[in-house]
């Protein structure tokens, strides 16, 4: 399903809307907590810095610390070698959403915030598209031209199919990032016709040479049927239709068990990937909860 057509210029100033409301929550302690998470400790030192919450306390250079009398830390030379890649899935269930926001723009969103981190923090940002097959590859660049780019790609890049895989398009990816990496999967994670193990295998194969997290997008009315009488509803990848009565009490409670039956489903494919997984809700805030999720995975370091 491709996105809604728009000029260039039109689509330019919905990625700098979508930065600028992704650039007020990225404070200190969001970068931080990317910081803490995605640079490694090595042995030839590169630079100091000031300290920013979140990081290492075991990093802090005590000498410099106590002649400043403000708190620095020690960057070596691994911390400044992994990037971001953002892997995100457009698909046609991402054209979905109940809200003000569609999958696809909660992704852009997602993106922004986590990009903004990642250059503050000096990193280069990459970007994968993906519905059954790699859609677009962006190499990682670092500024912010480039990562309205990336934005912009998210927002308006048209998909060649809309059903989902994930085996070749990660596959794709690890070809195509051949340095480790930080790769984000930005996703609702519906396996598609290849199903779930097709896609624990790929998430899992990905994360054994990558430093793989999931976000796992989530919009309610994929959980529930709102009361308006008789509706057609679409398969958004398969296109087939059905008639459905939403005033049955009765069919509203089977839909609800079947979502809540493939939501369990995704979480326990993505446990057995071995990949850690965040879900965000379509009326969650994205910045404290992948902050909070950054934090977790840092406390298990």
């Amino acid at each position: 399903m491709e996105p809604e057509t728009t000029s260039p210029q039109e689509m330019l100033r919905r990625a700098r809307r979508v930065e600028l409301v992704a650039s007020r929550p990225v404070t200190d302690a969001m970068v931080g907590a990317y910081l803490s998470r995605f640079k490694g400790r090595g042995t030839d030192f590169e630079e100091l810095r000031e300290y920013v919450p979140g990081d290492d306390v075991r990093s802090i250079d005590w000498n410099v610390t106590a002649r400043t009398g403000r708190p620095f830390v020690r960057l070596h030379r691994e911390e400044r070698e992994l990037g971001l890649v953002l892997a995100v899935d457009i698909s046609g269930s991402s054209a979905f959403g109940s809200s003000d926001l569609s999958v696809r723009e909660r992704a852009a969103e997602v993106a922004a915030i986590l990009g903004l981190s990642a250059l503050r923090a000096g990193d280069k940002v990459g970007l994968l598209l993906f519905s059954d097959r790699a859609e677009r590859w962006v190499p990682p660049r670092k500024g912010r031209r480039h990562l309205l780019r990336v934005v912009r790609d998210i927002l308006s890049h048209p998909a060649g199919s809309r059903r989902t895989a994930f085996a070749a398009p990660l596959r794709r990816l690890a070809r195509a990032a051949r340095r480790r990496c930080a790769v984000f999967v930005l996703s609702d994670f519906h396996p598609g016709a290849e199903g779930a193990d097709a896609m624990v295998a790929a998430l899992g194969e990905l994360g054994a040479r990558h430093d793989v997290a999931c976000v796992h997008l989530v919009d309610d009315r994929a959980r529930t049927l709102p009361d308006v009488g008789r509706v057609v509803l679409e398969d958004a990848e398969t296109g087939e239709l059905s008639e459905v009565d939403t005033g049955s009490e009765a069919v509203r409670a089977r839909y609800a068990e079947r979502a809540a039956a493939r939501l369990a489903a995704t979480e326990a494919a993505l446990l057995r990937a071995r990949v850690d997984a965040v879900r965000l809700p379509a009326d969650a805030a994205a910045a404290p909860a992948l902050a909070r999720f950054l934090e977790k995975r840092r406390r298990r370091r």
